[in-house]
């Protein structure tokens, strides 16, 4: 889709201030790989534990009715094949998320894992929050995996200030339609919606469906600037650039 050219990654995270296109923004709805944690925390971490768990994780829990239920929605005759597959492809598939996610609950409620988030990210999410600004997540991770990297995060609980938390149960991340049905969940217009990714096809699909958009362009993570929508390089000069609360300081 074509847009108005955004300034440059340089130019939005050096101090620009204003707030934005279309009026202010109520609520901010965020990616968590790329965004607010670092690629490298889900490939390095999350993705391995997962895999070096699954078997004995389905040995304990093969009689629980909500692990059954997810291996139900597995095809093929071994439902172990097909996950391990998934895990190797990277698939971005409903039940394999919500696997990963149980057995990233367990090690989060166990403390063999933190959720990882930039330094930037809580305070920014604690100064639009105590503003009175929305905060929502949309993540191809599942709910409950989203929950848990927020709830036992470096910067300690942050579950509280969210609104909610949506994975590809509501769609595909890359379909203008999941984002209208996340501004009708949330009871907000999409324009009032502030939609902050790494991934361009993702901000894309959002804009088509009337959010606004803002691509994080995290020099870590190896980002590159699509040019079709407003750019940052970390939170807060998303607020700058949008006109929304600094983080004290």
């Amino acid at each position: 889709m074509n847009a108005p050219t955004p300034p440059s990654p340089a130019t939005a995270g050096e101090g620009e201030e204003g707030a934005g296109e279309g009026g202010a923004v109520r609520l901010v709805l965020t990616d968590i790989e790329g965004t607010t944690s670092a690629i490298a925390f889900v490939k390095d971490t999350l993705f391995p534990f997962a895999e070096a768990a699954l078997d004995g994780f389905l040995d304990a829990h093969r009689d629980d009715p909500e692990v059954a239920a997810i291996l139900a929605e597995v095809p093929g005759p071994d439902p172990r094949t097909t996950l391990r597959r998934w895990m190797a492809e990277d698939a971005k598939v409903t039940p394999l998320k919500a696997l990963q996610g149980l057995i990233w609950r367990a090690g989060f409620e166990d403390g063999r894992l933190r959720g990882h988030l930039w330094p930037d990210v809580a305070a920014c999410l604690r100064a639009w929050h105590t503003a009175g600004i929305g905060l929502a997540v949309y993540s191809s991770g599942s709910e409950d995996a989203q929950r848990m990297l927020f709830g036992h995060s470096v910067a300690g609980d942050l579950t509280p200030l969210f609104r909610g938390f949506f994975d590809t149960r509501i769609g595909p991340k890359r379909e203008a339609a999941s984002y209208a049905r996340i501004a009708r969940e949330l009871g907000h217009d999409p324009g009032a919606i502030l939609f902050l990714s790494d991934v361009a096809e993702e901000l894309d699909a959002a804009a088509a469906s009337g959010l606004r958009t803002c691509q994080l362009i995290r020099a870590e993570d190896g980002a590159v600037s699509s040019g079709r929508h407003a750019e940052a390089l970390d939170f807060p000069a998303v607020a700058r650039h949008f006109g929304l609360p600094p983080p004290p300081g």
